[in-house]
């Protein structure tokens, strides 16, 4: 018993967590495992489902993706004034393993359809943000401030580490499965993470005492549209609603430029299909290193200024050289290092940014910052881009666009930051 005790302390300290953290920082892992692998195994499936829908089209499939959005938003808001907190999760994640497996069926009668093509990129894309949004609602209601500086970069290596999984995984079985098989799994593993979800909300009941003991047995209080409501009653919520939309911008300016180059670059669909898989693989490796030895400390350290701050920064430099040289060598470079920015360092630290807001606001305005603000930002930021690619600018101009962007969200991250470190209360 006393070796075993050790030996978590050893393995605490070598993360830089405490002991007692140990367990529930595994089972975040895991849970973002799971959602992750299964998500990977299906992104591939979607990028080259979005080249076959025609490059030319993808501003349409952000555009169809936010109207998605929209249609959801008060469905969730009026499942979580109905359902106590600790089942959310559970009645979510069920109708979208459910909807999973309709669109298994729908790939398998309709391979070759191009309209399928284009309805699983939708549906793909709001399921993505959806239940990634109401899994970091979950850490934000289990784990103080304190805590998450500590222990959320350790629960996002689980989704690197699924995000490298997951492309393996579905390169393996693709050719025994097919895209329809790879659903099913995906299903599979997406309600694996439930048994999860009651084990965490158990040690928060045993673990926090700043919290009444049936809370979690109530439902989310508030109208069905509150969530958009509240952000124009908060300054802070406003922040970081600025934020998302900034880093959404900079995040569509360049992936419709990457597709754009791969479309050039590699006229066959396996090819394709491998210059993907390769960029994830590469940039969940790196975030899976980054959040397992550095973001925590650094975290602790640094605060969140320096996590929402860097990040931007050195995209603006990236965005500078692209439109020195806008090849794709570059444009993978700039790709590679926004996203591993992003899930290393601001998403852990946009995700502490909630656990300072009511359950309310955890959940419902999270929710809609999450998936409309941040789809709301993908399709203007598209139809930008389409524009200007009109207009026959190029990528100069976008990479200056996108340089100036990075700047503002700097700006943004750097007075959020600031705000959450010095533990003002949210405004409202």
């Amino acid at each position: 018993m006393a070796a075993q005790s050790t030996l978590r302390g050893r393995a605490a300290q070598a993360l830089g967590i405490r002991a007692g953290e140990l367990a529930p920082a595994a089972c975040g892992f895991a849970f973002f495992f799971f959602l992750f692998c299964g998500y990977f195994m299906l992104r591939p499936i979607r990028e080259t489902m979005g080249i076959q829908a025609g490059v030319d089209q993808l501003q349409w499939l952000f555009t169809a993706t936010f109207v998605a959005m929209l249609a959801v938003v008060p469905l969730f808001g009026w499942l979580s004034a109905r359902v106590p907190r600790a089942t959310l999760v559970t009645w979510v994640y069920a109708v979208f393993a459910l909807t999973m497996a309709g669109f298994a069926v729908l790939l398998h009668l309709r391979p070759g359809s191009v309209w399928a093509a284009r309805t699983f990129y939708v549906w793909l894309s709001v399921f993505n943000l959806f239940v990634v949004s109401i899994a970091w609602s979950l850490m934000a209601d289990v784990f103080r401030m304190d805590s998450a500086k500590r222990l959320f970069a350790l629960i996002a290596a689980g989704a690197s580490a699924g995000g490298l999984s997951g492309p393996l995984l579905g390169g393996l079985l693709a050719g025994a499965l097919g895209p329809a098989g790879l659903l099913l799994l995906s299903a599979l593993l997406l309600t694996a993470t439930l048994p999860l979800k009651r084990w965490l909300l158990r040690w928060r009941a045993a673990n926090r005492e700043d919290t009444a003991p049936d809370d979690m047995a109530r439902p989310i209080e508030g109208a069905v549209l509150a969530g958009i409501s509240r952000i124009f009653q908060s300054p802070y919520l406003m922040g970081i609603s600025l934020l998302v939309i900034l880093l959404a911008t900079l995040s569509t300016f360049l992936y419709m430029e990457q597709a754009r180059l791969v479309a050039h670059a590699f006229p066959d669909t396996a090819q394709r299909i491998r210059v993907f898989s390769t960029l994830d693989f590469a940039v969940q490796a790196l975030s899976l290193l980054s959040q397992v030895f550095i973001t925590g400390r650094v975290a602790a350290r640094l605060g969140l200024r320096f996590l929402l701050t860097a990040v931007p920064l050195a995209v603006a430099a990236g965005f500078l050289v692209l439109a020195a040289y806008p090849v794709f060598g570059v444009l993978a470079a700039a790709m590679v290092l926004r996203r591993v920015g992003e899930y290393a360092l601001i998403k852990p630290g946009r995700e502490m940014l909630f656990t300072a807001v009511p359950p309310e606001d955890k959940y419902k305005t999270k929710n809609v910052i999450d998936t409309v603000v941040y789809r709301a930002g993908d399709a203007a930021s598209g139809w930008v881009k389409a524009g200007v690619d009109m207009l026959g600018y190029g990528a100069a101009l976008i990479a200056l666009l996108g340089a100036a962007c990075a700047l503002g969200a700097a700006a943004v991250g750097y007075g959020l930051g600031k705000r959450a470190d010095a533990r003002k209360p949210v405004d409202y």
